[in-house]
């Protein structure tokens, strides 16, 4: 794991010397970090990179993961749908699994830090021991609440409201809450294996174990396998393309052990697929960060055609390649994303192929997207900027501001 020094080259000192500031106000203070699952998706991968750098900065933090088994993960993907805007609620007998498993993960789980930090809605309960404790709590939403199932939001919000702060993405994220709330989007870290410079061989090893050659354009998408990341639409888009373009298809992504979903959604993809030679579903575990690097490099475009989305951090690091991307414009993606100067935004399958025929047709636009997306990553969405928020965020329990501006 990088030191915070090496950062320096690519953020500058100024950035480096707050960070060591901000952290040494916070000098005795204690950090605890709970969310669901250690490994898969975005919010344990930036947990991953950030825990280290706290500890070094002499923050005394540490990580919590919550147990469950596979009836509590099937309610928590009800209302991880649900906060999306689906319209199946919760039954008494989910909200009474939910309850009885967050009871349990109470009493199995200590949150007796100065500062806990919930991530989504899997450990929220866990807000119940605020009371007898005095300490401070954060709930961090990670998913796109603009327009939430009123009944599912309603049973979380008997839980948010007994925070100290709130985080969302993206503004209209925002929901009306007596508590103070901020804005701050997730990042990436530039220097992990997923985002750092490759060789051309270590590129070229991983296509070759995965059987992709070089011999057509290069078209892919990196997600989860989850119907919300539409990769059945990335197929259809794909083939629309291809009618004039020949080009080949990657959808490479993994599951994660709170979503029982993926193992579904990857079987709608395959029988989509239909044994098509240009299309490659890569099924790959998580940790695979070298070979998620190696792919989006290799790729002429990369997609993210998400119907709903929190963030979509797959669009910072491609874009961070210097790679142009064509994703929807939905959640936090149009903060990552200038239509037509860092990116191409969409709204369809139509839209999505459109734009992906147009990058390919047009070299040296797509380049220039790149490089422009490439400097927007560097400007905003890095992980020494997301700690910056955070600690000010942390510093901001200890005054008696009614409302954060980061």
């Amino acid at each position: 794991m990088p030191g915070l020094s090496e950062y320096e080259p690519i953020v500058g000192r100024y950035v480096i010397e707050e960070l060591r500031m901000l952290a040494s106000k916070l000098s005795g203070r204690t950090v605890q970090m709970v969310n669901s699952t250690a490994v898969g998706g975005g919010v344990a991968e930036i947990l991953n990179r950030m825990m280290p750098l706290l500890l070094e900065m002499g923050i005394d933090a540490r990580w919590d993961v919550i147990k469950g088994g596979d009836k509590f993960f099937w309610v928590t993907k009800t209302i991880h749908n649900a906060l999306h805007g689906a319209a199946e609620g919760l039954s008494q007998d989910m909200i009474d699994e939910f309850m009885q498993t967050s009871e349990a993960n109470n009493r199995a789980i200590d949150c007796n830090a100065d500062i806990v930090f919930i991530h989504d809605p899997q450990p929220i309960a866990l807000v119940q021991q605020k009371e007898s404790r005095g300490n401070k709590w954060i709930w961090r939403c990670h998913v796109d609440v603009s327009n939430p199932n009123p009944q599912v939001w309603e049973f979380l919000r008997r839980f948010i409201v007994k925070y100290d702060a709130s985080v969302f993405s993206a503004p209209q994220f925002s929901q009306v809450l007596p508590i103070r709330q901020a804005l701050i989007s997730p990042s990436i870290d530039p220097l992990a294996d997923k985002n750092r410079e490759l060789t051309r061989n270590e590129i070229e090893e991983v296509l070759h174990r995965f059987g992709i050659k070089r011999d057509k354009p290069i078209i892919t998408q990196v997600s989860r396998f989850d119907f919300l990341k539409d990769p059945v639409g990335v197929i259809e888009a794909f083939r629309m393309v291809r009618k004039s373009v020949d080009c080949q298809l990657i959808l490479a992504g993994g599951t994660a052990s709170d979503d029982p979903e993926s193992e579904i959604v990857l079987n709608e993809v395959m029988k989509s697929a239909d044994g098509d030679e240009d299309i490659h579903v890569l099924l790959i575990p998580p940790g695979s960060n070298v070979e998620i690097n190696a792919l989006q490099r290799a790729s002429s475009v990369v997609v993210q055609k998400s119907i709903k989305e929190g963030f979509g951090l797959t669009v910072s690091e491609a874009l961070w390649k210097g790679k142009p991307v064509v994703a929807s414009a939905v959640g936090g993606i149009p903060l990552q994303i200038k239509h037509r100067f860092s990116g191409m935004l969409c709204h369809s399958v139509e839209g999505a192929s459109n734009s992906i025929k147009y990058l390919l047709n047009n070299p040296d636009f797509a380049k220039q997207l790149g490089d422009n997306g490439r400097e927007q990553v560097r400007s905003h969405h890095l992980l020494t900027r997301h700690l910056t928020e955070y600690l000010l965020l942390f510093l901001s329990l200890y005054s008696d501001a009614d409302v954060v501006n980061l």
